[in-house]
């Protein structure tokens, strides 16, 4: 199969690469602990082209998203952005995103950020939806039009308010505005995958380059992107979450914050009677006391050996020097520092549960 190029694939001559989604993606460029570090202490920039973007405009954008995701899209004001899920009947993640409402002076309402290689799929799903529900919204797949550079760290907005006349001050957490970076027509979102201040800005593709190299700051793969949103316990679509080999709920993966009861989308009455009746299992964090790494599907089990869950990913924290993970585990485990032990290679290493962020930002 052809790996789908982002737009700034030309920078990539020194990374490593990876297929990721279906994209061609930098692992590294040198090193997963000095790219961590980096964003950790001052600043990093990531090519973010491939998680998919989607806009919705008409007169029933608002309606035809909101009865999609899981939380509450009516609330959102122009240049407002909100993290949701969404689910199928049954209250099972299909995906997780990023839902923003557009400021008034652009040309679309809405735009829903799908994982990588999610944006045909999550296209499709609005297109059938809008076409079911008889309701009149013009949905488009703009992944192939857009580059997206995050950049991220403490020192993210100096560096990018050198490069631009928005005033970055009065943009706050989860806001948008439209903006001009390096010369050229933005947009740009106070958000981020990492725990750290920072900006995802979206331009046209064909603008990359430039917008990628106005920002003098280490550049970074997909390898550190990974160990900071694990250190967050951020959840990644196709480990903590997967309609089929992971199928889970927002309840179950620990963002039923993100669920608006008091809305109509689908799966909202399964979701209400899971918030009504409780789950059984939850995603939890973990750290291992032994040596060793925990990884994806690595058995989790109470002190006598009897299975209690599984790993869903892994990784040694560069920040904090110990082997982390998130597991789902019987809900009573999700209080902090239960015994429980890792089995690695046959061996059960002795580990405790941890309460995410495993970091404090």
């Amino acid at each position: 199969m052809t790996l789908r190029q982002p737009p700034l694939a030309g920078v990539y001559t020194d990374a490593t690469l990876t297929d990721f989604g279906g994209w061609e993606m930098p692992v590294e460029f040198e090193s997963i602990r000095a790219e961590h570090t980096a964003v950790r202490e001052t600043a990093g920039k990531f090519d973010v082209s491939h998680m998919g973007q989607v806009t919705v405009s008409g007169p029933d954008a608002l309606e035809l998203t909101q009865r999609l995701t899981t939380n509450d899209v009516a609330a959102l004001g122009p240049g407002d952005a909100q993290y949701a899920g969404i689910t199928d009947e049954d209250g099972i993640l299909l995906d997780d995103t990023v839902v923003y409402r557009l400021p008034a002076e652009s040309d679309d309402d809405y735009l829903f950020i799908p994982n990588a290689g999610h944006d045909g799929e999550m296209a499709e799903r609005w297109v059938s939806h809008r076409e079911e529900w008889g309701l009149t919204a013009t949905v488009t797949n703009r992944t192939e039009e857009y580059a997206m550079v995050a950049l991220q760290g403490p020192h993210a907005q100096a560096l990018l308010a050198a490069e631009t006349v928005l005033e970055l001050d009065s943009l706050g957490r989860f806001e948008v505005a439209n903006g001009v970076v390096a010369g050229v027509e933005c947009l740009v979102a106070r958000t981020g995958y990492t725990g750290e201040d920072g900006f995802e800005i979206l331009c046209p593709a064909g603008d990359a380059e430039t917008v990628w190299n106005a920002a003098d700051c280490q550049p970074c793969g997909l390898g550190a992107r990974d160990t900071l949103r694990l250190e967050m316990g951020y959840l990644l679509s196709g480990e903590e979450f997967h309609p089929r080999d992971e199928p889970r709920t927002p309840y179950e993966a620990d963002i039923g914050w993100t669920v608006a009861l008091d809305t109509d989308f689908v799966g909202r009455d399964s979701l209400a009677a899971q918030e009504r009746d409780g789950v059984g299992e939850t995603l939890v964090g973990v750290e291992l006391l032994d040596r060793g790494v925990p990884r994806h599907g690595y058995e989790v089990t109470d002190l006598d050996g009897a299975t209690l869950g599984h790993i869903t990913s892994g990784t040694m924290s560069p920040t904090l020097g110990v082997p982390i993970a998130l597991a789902y585990l019987p809900t009573e485990y999700a209080e902090p520092e239960r015994s429980v032990e890792v089995v690695i290679r046959g061996e059960p290493k002795e580990a405790r549960t941890r309460a995410t962020p495993f970091i404090d930002r």
